[in-house]
């Protein structure tokens, strides 16, 4: 047994724990980083959530000459591989730093046992930062456990042989990227939504125009689907509901992630979780116990890899600033890569009313764009929703071409507090898409 003191020890290789490894390391403290698995250097981000889905988007329906499935796949690996060994390099590199492949629990709230293949140590710590995100959940269907033909996201992005038939669990945005990843390459998909409305979060505007768009592309959104039991038969499976049967040769499981804290013997570190099995942090990130803090999806922060890149602002923040960064107030736009992307920041219309809001709103056609016509992408709506009030842009929503690069102007635009005349008089480049802002802010009514 090996018995170790480490000034500041990160469990997990995300975004967050990985650069507040590089951070604290390059200011002299000294840190230890521990990664379960020497296949997740860089965290879910790179290895099997953001880069290889959009890679495999891209090589989908971005590419003027598409791949195979399997030749997908082969690139998208040998991209995972290099950008892995990069990760295990930029902090094990460096002056005071360390990386350790093993399996981490506490022993107390200073002190964490990790088991290598090759020795057991004992690591004491002043401060501790857990950072060992979420894991895919299956609900308890019936067979589904059994089923050869069940996937999760991590393993379905291995699948060579293409699927002529994809049944998706559930309707929320990964599953929704999957749809159109695999719709791309050629798979018919039925999206199996249990709730009676797809994307209750969009305005109803955008979610017809999205599901027409879906359509096109031979995928097909069922709601209110109680899923009773899977069965394999031969070389598929079927999925019987409340109403109905269906046959596919795969079946994607997407219906939401949990925090990963099994095995890590909270307890006995005293730390508490939420009802939901996170665990429990502050507006500092700080757990209740004062030493250890907690970032990334396993805090229950919004599971997007730039959420987890502000978490770790906010600790840095904390153990190496002023104290003054947090989490409260935290406004952020995501983007959901289908084709084209939904792009959304700040309210949607029924939320701003729903608050209390007199709203103008407007829409705009991405037909209309030139740019969108030019890349052959004319699919999809822009809305914008305004205070009637202030003239103030209290939320955006965009589904065409290039929303993820447009949406963070609007997010910027919104958190300084423009008006919807100063975005409908600003001078854009053309042809560009973002010069549709001008068209939709001129459309308030």
């Amino acid at each position: 047994m090996t018995i170790k003191h480490i000034e500041h020890l990160i469990i997990g290789f995300g975004k967050a724990g990985k650069t507040l490894a590089q951070a604290l390391a390059k200011t002299g403290k000294s840190v230890i980083l521990v990664e379960q698995s020497a296949t997740m250097y860089g965290g879910t981000c790179i290895n099997i959530g953001c880069i290889p889905s959009k890679k495999l988007a891209f090589l989908a329906y971005g590419h003027d000459v598409q791949p195979s499935l399997a030749q997908a796949v082969s690139k998208k690996n040998d991209l995972i591989d290099k950008l892995d060994h990069a990760n295990f390099e930029k902090v094990d590199s460096l002056d005071n730093a360390e990386v350790i492949t093993g399996k981490a629990s506490f022993i107390d709230n200073k002190t964490v046992q990790v088991v290598t293949d090759t020795d057991t140590l004992t690591i004491t710590a002043d401060y501790i930062y857990i950072n060992t995100g979420a894991y895919n959940w299956q609900p308890p269907i019936d067979g589904l456990k059994d089923s050869k033909f069940a996937y999760d996201s991590t393993r379905i992005m291995q699948l060579t042989d293409l699927p002529k038939q994809l049944v998706i669990i559930g309707g929320g945005y990964i599953g929704l990227e999957f749809a159109f990843i695999f719709a791309g390459f050629g798979s018919e998909v039925t999206i199996l939504e249990t709730g009676d409305t797809f994307l209750p979060r969009e305005d109803e505007d955008i979610t017809k125009t999205l599901l027409a768009i879906m359509a096109k592309q031979h995928i097909t959104v069922k709601t209110n689907q109680q899923i009773k039991k899977i069965s394999d038969s031969g070389q598929q499976a079927t999925i019987t509901t409340a109403d109905s049967e269906l046959h596919a040769d795969a079946i994607l499981v997407a219906t939401g992630r949990r925090a990963n804290t099994e095995g890590l013997n909270l307890e006995k570190a005293g730390i508490e979780l939420t009802d939901k099995g996170y665990i429990a942090v502050n507006e500092k990130l700080q757990t209740n116990v004062p030493n250890i803090y907690a970032m990334g999806d396993v805090a229950g922060s919004p599971q997007f890899t730039y959420i987890s890149l502000d978490d770790y602002r906010v600790v840095k923040s904390q153990v190496l600033g002023d104290g003054s960064y947090t989490t409260k107030d935290r406004t952020f736009p995501y983007a959901v890569f289908v084709n084209p992307p939904l792009a959304n920041v700040g309210m949607t219309a029924k939320m701003a009313k729903d608050k209390g809001y007199d709203i103008k709103t407007a829409t705009l056609d991405a037909a209309t764009i030139p740019k969108a016509n030019i890349l052959e992408q004319a699919d999809g709506l822009l809305k914008a929703v305004v205070d009637a009030k202030t003239d103030k842009i209290l939320g955006v929503q965009l589904l065409c071409a290039e929303s993820h690069e447009l949406i963070n102007f609007m997010d910027l635009a919104i958190r300084q507090g423009l008006t919807y005349q100063q975005v409908r008089d600003h001078i854009f480049t053309h042809p560009s898409m973002s010069e549709a802002l001008n068209d939709l802010f001129a459309a308030i009514n």
